[in-house]
């Protein structure tokens, strides 16, 4: 019978979220992209539909929900569990994008090297682009790949550079590809400066980021040791029969609501003193 209305509980949930884990395709595509869009490009998922992370946001809130009932069977304990397991995919995929950043950081001025020495050699721009699919760092390289293929059976470098932009999904490939795209069109012969200008501020900032980054990285440890050990204790005393009758109580359950909303809050300040202002994507 437990296993009967768990199906049931799981199947009408599911049916409550289709309109927005199966929406129409007219819709989808009529609608402009919002933020859960521009994070699953930043993250390095811009052809994977958005019903994909909600659908694992939704199975994750399941599961964690499930889990704390049956270890710690007190109902808000179990809606908390469901909710942090609701919002792990976005956390997780937040977190790659930071980390995506912080590796392309440091290849950005090698990019711009290589495409100095190519024009500078008298290639074009489109095939001083797409020659860092081979000669660009490898983590960037199926983004290049993915250009040269597209301005060979285009021919248009502006329409297939915007893709690359969409594609790389980063402030400085947008100020590298901007500053192409311009040159295309207007020409000049300054190109060379600025994308030596450009890479050595590229590399002054990385340096210094690096250097906070490591000095910083103690209030990150000290923000999740702080925001854990409350919790590990709580689940501890509530596996008691004793503990969990107490949480159950209307007091329990407004001790643990305040408890959750603390622990958020100074997470979120902790967070926040710790961590560097990351650079807009003007041109995105």
């Amino acid at each position: 019978m437990t296993v009967f209305w768990g199906a049931l509980l799981a199947a009408g949930i599911l049916l409550t979220l289709s309109p927005w884990l199966w929406p129409r395709r007219t819709a989808r595509a009529a609608r402009e992209p919002g933020a859960l869009d521009r994070l699953m490009d930043d993250a390095g998922f811009a052809h994977v539909p958005v019903k994909v992370p909600v659908t694992a946001a939704a199975l994750a809130a399941v599961v964690a929900g499930a889990v704390a009932w049956l270890v710690i069977p007190v109902p808000i304990i179990a809606v908390l569990a469901a909710t942090a397991g609701g919002a792990a995919p976005f956390l997780w995929l937040r977190g790659r994008r930071l980390r995506l950043r912080r590796q392309r950081r440091a290849l950005w001025p090698d990019v711009c090297d290589l495409l100095i020495a190519s024009v500078r050699a008298g290639m074009s721009l489109p095939d001083a682009v797409a020659s860092l699919q081979t000669s660009g760092p490898p983590a960037l390289r199926p983004a290049f790949a993915a250009f040269a293929r597209d301005v060979a059976a285009s021919g248009h470098f502006d329409s297939s550079a915007v893709r690359l932009k969409t594609a790389l999904s980063d402030p400085i490939a947008d100020r590298i590809i901007e500053t192409l795209r311009m040159a295309r069109q207007v020409g000049g012969t300054e190109l060379v400066p600025v994308l030596r200008a450009l890479a050595a501020s590229v590399r002054a900032d990385a340096a210094l980021r690096s250097e906070v980054e490591a000095r910083q990285s103690w209030i990150r440890g000290a923000a999740v040791l702080g925001v854990v050990a409350p919790w590990v204790i709580l689940a501890l005393l509530a596996m008691r029969p004793e503990g969990a009758r107490a949480y159950s109580s209307p007091e329990g359950i407004a001790l643990i609501i305040a408890g959750a909303a603390v622990s958020f809050v100074a997470y979120r300040i902790m967070i926040r003193l710790g961590r560097l202002p990351e650079p807009r994507r003007w041109f995105g």
